[in-house]
């Protein structure tokens, strides 16, 4: 009788492994199709250099939509204050660098800033963080109406002016990326975020 006792409980057990394995298994594949159904982008970023190239591609054709003498630079990311007047990021912890491009002239609001992550970061949690901290009134006399702000692979991405420049820099950046994450816009006093799907 007890060793038919012991037999039931180890069939038991073994059916309880059985079920922890299959959940487990299930888990695992969830996040995995999670991370690999990522969208990836047309441009690889490894460099300063490849970011001004994104700049200067994304501008190309769009003279008409953007402001006059505009200078594109690299952002000292260990610089406390530049780096959170440019991004609002409160710490380079999670940047590995970041160039941003901007008009000569202070009285003109518009600022695109591309900010590569290091590689155990997460590029999306960059953007939102950019999105929601960055002063857009930093300009003092005016104000950026439109911001917008996602992120693909490794980079983040920030454009914010008035909504004439931001909007057609913004679709021409996602344009030449090919793909992108979560999308934050930020209008006036209003912030809502929206997801987006993949762009091939």
């Amino acid at each position: 009788m007890e060793n038919q006792n012991n037999t039931g409980k180890g069939k038991v057990i073994f059916l309880i492994i059985i079920a922890i394995v299959a959940i487990a298994l299930i888990v695992t594949g969830i996040v995995f199709a999670t991370k690999t159904n990522k969208p990836k982008s047309n441009v690889q970023i490894t460099s300063t250099e490849d970011m001004q190239n994104l700049i200067n591609t994304v501008y190309e054709g769009q003279t008409d939509n953007l402001p006059p003498t505009l200078n594109t630079q690299i952002v000292d990311v260990n610089n406390a204050d530049v780096l959170k007047s440019f991004t609002g990021l409160n710490s380079n912890e999670k940047i590995d660098s970041a160039v941003v491009s901007e008009p000569m002239i202070g009285s003109q609001a518009y600022s695109f800033v591309l900010v590569k992550v290091k590689d155990d970061a997460n590029a999306d949690e960059v953007a939102k963080e950019m999105s929601e901290n960055v002063d857009t009134r930093k300009w003092i006399c005016v104000e950026a109406e439109k911001l917008y702000a996602t992120s693909v692979d490794n980079l983040a991405v920030l454009v914010m002016a008035s909504d004439e420049w931001a909007t057609p820099v913004y679709n021409k950046l996602k344009e030449v990326l090919g793909a992108n994450n979560e999308e934050y816009v930020k209008e006036s006093n209003t912030f809502f975020s929206q997801e987006v799907e993949e762009v091939y």
